[in-house]
Parts: structure tokens; sequence; C-alpha cells
């Protein structure tokens, strides 16, 4: 589909702040390989070939049975002894020395006593963890970053780096969610108050205060110890608390553009109201509506990380960035973790902000760029 000659101008103008594209590429590039953690970063294999059949662990459920197992519970992939069995086809036995097999399908080379047994194949994701993988280390926890952990490992022997790319998916994702529902009522209730004005305009500038008045953080902390937060049950209290972020710039838009000639005489063609609102006056209001965007995605990121960090957020078992914060504090002996934390909030934010400066400059009718 062909832009219309305005976003075609938009577009050149975005592509001109250099510092703006190139963090849209960045973060694109990083968003979908977040996007795509479980072919990145996952302890089930991608493929699995067994006597000739091709299965996907990481999609569909398979019991160890499916793989010449005793059990009917989900195959433990990274169990030295089923790996065996899918090697070798489930054609000898692997209890005794199971490394023999698995040695020598993964360099090539057959030992004469396994040469015809190797029937299968298995092939692992980059990084073979995922973000609830709890490794047997060998040693204390956290540890440092090695060849296996190439962030570490934190104080549960979990994987730094599976963690954080698990952890950036969920909290763009959250930001992205939050900052779509929340502009969406917030420029609809701007919209109306400062179009219709009078009481109407009255009426919600008195319920958006005693809103606003709320504790947001206080109402979060009891709705957490009465349920089980979770990241859909989070994202409604975040937008319930925070639509009234865009309210005032909006209505203060449109109280300005209300008495303007094009409006007044769209009026009086009989154009209907919603139509003038959202055709003629919002795209002049969207300048200053897109300039607030970048303060409301990195504050979601900010409150998701701090309620995490105080432990009234997602549970535990969740790849969140705040709780990973919170593990540095707690283990001031890992400096990495400290690291890896502030390095990807630091990454992360810059990138948005960035970017949402070159869509606001992109938007703004009076900004040209040569």
């Amino acid at each position: 589909m062909a832009l219309s000659p305005l976003n075609q101008r938009r577009w050149r103008n975005f592509k001109a702040n250099r510092r703006a594209y190139w963090s849209l590429i960045i973060f694109s590039i990083l968003y979908g390989i977040s996007l795509c953690a479980e072919l990145v970063a996952n302890d089930k294999p991608l493929l699995v070939n067994y006597r000739g059949e091709w299965h996907v662990p990481f999609l569909k459920f398979y019991p160890e049975t499916a793989f010449g197992g005793d059990f009917k519970t989900e195959a433990e992939y990274r169990d030295i002894e089923v790996q065996c069995l899918i090697i070798s086809g489930g054609m000898i036995e692997c209890f005794d020395e199971p490394e023999t097999v698995i040695e020598a399908s993964e360099n090539g080379t057959m030992a004469e006593s396994t040469e015809d047994f190797i029937k299968g194949s298995i092939l692992w994701a980059p990084i073979p963890y995922s973000f609830t993988t709890i490794n047997d280390l060998g040693k204390a926890a956290p540890s440092a970053p090695d060849e296996n952990h190439w962030l570490g490992t934190d104080d549960t022997a979990r994987d730094v780096l599976a963690r954080v790319i698990y952890g950036f998916r969920l909290s763009v994702s959250f930001a992205l969610i939050v900052t779509l529902l929340t502009s969406v009522i917030g420029i609809a209730a701007g919209a109306v108050q400062g179009y219709f004005g009078g009481l109407t305009d009255l009426i919600l500038q008195r319920i958006i205060e005693i809103w606003g008045a709320m504790p947001m953080l206080y109402v979060i902390i009891i709705v957490s110890a009465v349920f089980t937060m979770n990241f859909w049950l989070l994202i409604f209290l975040m937008v319930l608390f925070g639509w009234t972020s865009l309210v005032g710039v909006v209505r203060a838009e449109f109280l300005r553009a209300r008495n303007f000639e094009y409006v007044r005489a769209a009026r009086a063609l009989g154009v209907p109201d919603r139509v003038i609102m959202f055709r003629h006056v919002l795209p002049n209001a969207m300048v200053a509506t897109l300039t607030m965007l970048p303060f409301i995605i990195t504050g979601t990121i900010g409150a998701l990380t701090s309620l995490d960090f105080l432990g009234f957020g997602l549970p535990s078992s969740a790849p969140s960035l705040g709780e990973m914060t919170q593990q540095a504090k707690q283990n001031l002996q890992a400096p990495w973790l400290g690291f890896t934390a502030f390095f990807t909030f630091a990454i992360m934010l810059s990138l948005l902000v960035f970017i949402f400066e070159g869509v606001r400059d992109a938007f703004d009718p009076r900004k040209t760029f040569q």
C-alpha cells in the first residue's frame, strides 16, 4: 500500500534525522530477536531427528517414551541419557556410557562400537538455556561470565543472557501495549473536553483531578496482595491510572483550535463533530501529543522495573529486568548483574527516546530537513 504524499514527506523527515533512523534500525533488530526468543535461547531443542522423523520440541510436547525412554512425562532433553536415546535411535542401552555415543555424534566420528547406532540428531538454539533453566554449575551461584554463560548466571543459577533477551521482550511489549491503550483513551478524553468545552469540560476535568490524585502504587500493592499478579492484570492497572497523562495536552490543543477559521467553516458546511475532531483538529495536536510519548513509554518501563524491584510486580519466575536489578543489589560481589541491568536499560531507553524524537519532528509541519 503506497503512502500518501503527506506521509511520504513525514518518512523523509524521519530518515533525515540520522540518530532516530539508526536507532529505529537497531531497536527493530534487537526487538525482532527478542520476539523470536524461543529460537535464540531455549533449553528445548529446536529440531530433533529420531529414526528419520522430525520433531519440534520447543513447540510441542513429546513424552520420553517417544524417544525410546521409560517415562510418559515430557522428555528432559538436557539429560545426557535422553540425548543418547535420540542419537542412537533408542537402539542401545544409554545408562552405562552415554557420553560415547554423544561425543561420536558431535565430532562427526563414530566409534566402532556405536557405528551402527547413530540414528538421530539434535539441533539446539544458539543459547541452550531458557529464562527459567536452572543450571548445574558445579560451583556457587551467581557465577561469573564464561564460555557457557556469556553474561554469567544469577543467584539461582539461571543464565543472565537468556533472561535479558526474554526480559527485553517483556519490558518493551508491556510498555508499547500500555502506551497504546493509554494514548487512545487519553486522546479521546482530551479531544472531547477541549472540543466541546463548557459543562462537559468542567465535569470531566473534575473527574480527572480526583482520579489523578489516587495513589497508583498503593492500589497496585493492595491488588497484588489479593490477586496473583500477572502480565495482563498489571497492564490493566497501569492503563487504569495512566490514561490521564495525555488528557491535558490534547485538551489544550483542542481548546486552542476549536475556534480556528477552518473549524468554523467545517461546522458551517455541516461536517459531523467527530470528523472535525479527528480529521481536522487532531493532526494539529499530534506534535504536542508525540512530544509526551517518550516520557510515557520510558515511565512505563521504569514503573514496571520499580514494581518488580520492590516485589509487587510480576512473579519472580518472570524474566523481569527489575528482578535482575534486585539481584544486583543483593549480590554486590557479582558486578556483572549490575552492569548487565544498567546497560540493558540505558540502551533500551536511549533508543526509544531517539526514535520518538524523530517521530515528533517528522509530524511537525514547521520542521523541515535539508
